[in-house]
């Protein structure tokens, strides 16, 4: 096929033996994945000490206030392109036709980077929440395409991200909150976050039970300022209780709202005006 030539080998190796997908993607899959069998709730065991959750983007909203100090980190990924429209629907993308997809861009059955292809067609076909919308993009048309069916087909959009004063990741390490900006305006938004294949894919969703956004000025140890865009998650009482994050929180599902910062080149859409500077 014509499109697999096109992309180059190495790039699509590179692309898929970055590291695993940033860390508080996975746990926010991992977190709107329903349990299907009761089992042992996990019972929170931390009330003050959320380190460990820091660590992976995550805090509680009274976590965040001036002065306030996390150890964070935010690495930066590469991620390949995004293919056209129309090349991109000339792939086929499920599970069911992984190995002809393994085949078509050269990639052995068994490798590491089959497992990464796998692991993106398995988060794409999870079924969504009652409250979520969701849809995996391999297109730039596609993405916006599902923006406007959420937010509004005439709304004006802007696009908001985590970002850093230099191109390369931040290492883990204490930053200080030093401003927090008003509440975005943002009654309805896509969140796009970025999954490893040959080719661009992203998983976007809008949950509509409740979120703050918002964006908060950090200070690092070695005197750099970054802005790191947030959201508090209002209602998570859908969320899997078993996940060790309750336990690094010290609360369950449903009884307080779970806050994050966004990776970087993870994307959220929201309507003009934002309000969204500081």
């Amino acid at each position: 096929m014509v499109v697999a030539r096109k992309i180059h080998k190495e790039r699509i190796l590179q692309s898929l033996m970055q590291p695993p997908m940033q860390e508080t993607s996975k746990i926010l899959m991992q977190l709107h994945i329903e349990r299907k069998n009761q089992g042992v709730m996990m019972q929170p065991s931390n009330k003050g000490d959320h380190t460990e959750a820091f660590k992976t983007g995550f805090f509680a909203m009274d976590d965040l206030y001036v002065g306030s100090r996390m150890t964070l980190q935010f690495p930066i990924e590469e991620f390949p392109h995004f293919l056209t429209r129309k090349e991109a629907d000339s792939i086929p993308f499920s599970t069911s036709q992984l190995p002809s997809v393994l085949q078509l861009f050269s990639v052995p059955q068994d490798s590491p980077e089959a497992q990464a292809m796998g692991g993106t067609l398995e988060q794409c076909e999870l079924q969504p929440l009652t409250a979520e919308t969701k849809v995996c993009v391999s297109s730039s048309e596609s993405m916006i395409d599902f923006v406007r069916s959420i937010i509004g087909s005439d709304s004006q959009l802007d696009i908001l991200t985590t970002t850093l004063p230099a191109t390369s990741s931040v290492p883990l390490q204490n930053f200080t909150v030093l401003e927090i900006s008003p509440d975005i305006y943002a009654p309805k938004w896509v969140a796009c976050h970025p999954l490893p294949y040959p080719y661009a894919v992203f998983y976007c969703h809008f949950i509509s039970s409740g979120t703050k956004v918002f964006k908060v000025k950090l200070g690092s140890e070695n005197g750099e300022q970054m802005e790191a865009l947030g959201v508090c998650h209002l209602d998570t009482s859908e969320w899997s209780p078993d996940h060790i994050l309750f336990e690094q929180l010290g609360f369950r599902p449903g009884e307080a709202p779970v806050c994050h910062f966004f990776p970087m080149k993870h994307l959220m859409w929201v309507p003009l005006p934002s309000k969204a500077t500081m």
